[in-house]
């Protein structure tokens, strides 16, 4: 309907501005203060981050009650892949904050996203503009495993710092002999997020093949 298609634009819009806004603001600091943006990343744009990802549970939600006929589980798993990432490996690690892999995967969740998101828009608006179909469609196929591979990166360098703070690692007192080691919870996570990549690049590809096959090219181009 008419109404949901504008809340989608909507939501769209405003997903395009913050991860615009973080993308811009990221190479603004880099081009002005070289590496040493690097290190502050997080710090700098966090915020935003986080709020861009908690919103993108929505999408979930759209899926489920219909409004958007993208399949579930491929976006149900990238979008709990980032929040796992941002909310419990970097943002309960003072220490991780300030790598350089933040900086790598920020900006490689951003240029994926801005792309997506102003094809989402001018879809909703009924407009097809061919190269940036191309580019949505093409260039998560690449930069998709770059980014599991950042996160898996992530996940290693903070284990360190679980295993010395004991972050989320839960001993149960007595009677019971129940506990739970978070850095083996992460180490069995990296097998999960490795697993679900290869299911996620497929669907990637089906997805490429079903809007620029030929057919669809010339139905658009028409």
């Amino acid at each position: 309907s008419f109404t949901m298609n504008m809340y989608l634009f909507v939501y769209d819009l405003m997903q395009f501005c913050g991860h615009s806004w973080i993308f811009t603001n990221m190479i603004i600091r880099f081009m002005t203060f070289g590496k040493d943006s690097l290190a502050d990343t997080f710090h700098s744009i966090g915020f935003v981050m986080r709020l861009c990802q908690l919103l993108s549970v929505l999408e979930i939600l759209h899926i489920l009650i219909g409004i958007d006929k993208s399949r579930l589980l491929p976006r149900f798993l990238q979008i709990t892949e980032r929040i796992i990432i941002l909310f419990v490996v970097i943002n309960s690690q003072e220490e991780v904050q300030g790598k350089y892999v933040v900086c790598v995967l920020f900006f490689l969740w951003n240029l994926l996203d801005v792309v997506r998101y102003t094809y989402n828009m001018l879809a909703r608006m009924g407009i097809y503009y061919l190269p940036l179909t191309w580019l949505n469609f093409s260039l998560c196929i690449p930069l998709y495993p770059l980014s599991v591979l950042a996160k898996g990166f992530a996940i290693c360098v903070s284990l360190p710092y679980f295993e010395s703070f004991g972050t989320y690692s839960i001993k149960l007192p007595f009677p019971f002999t129940f506990s739970i080691y978070f850095p083996y919870v992460l180490k069995m996570y990296l097998l999960v997020l490795f697993a679900g990549m290869c299911f996620i690049i497929r669907n990637l590809f089906s997805e490429r093949m079903a809007h620029l096959g030929t057919g669809n090219i010339k139905n658009k181009r028409s």
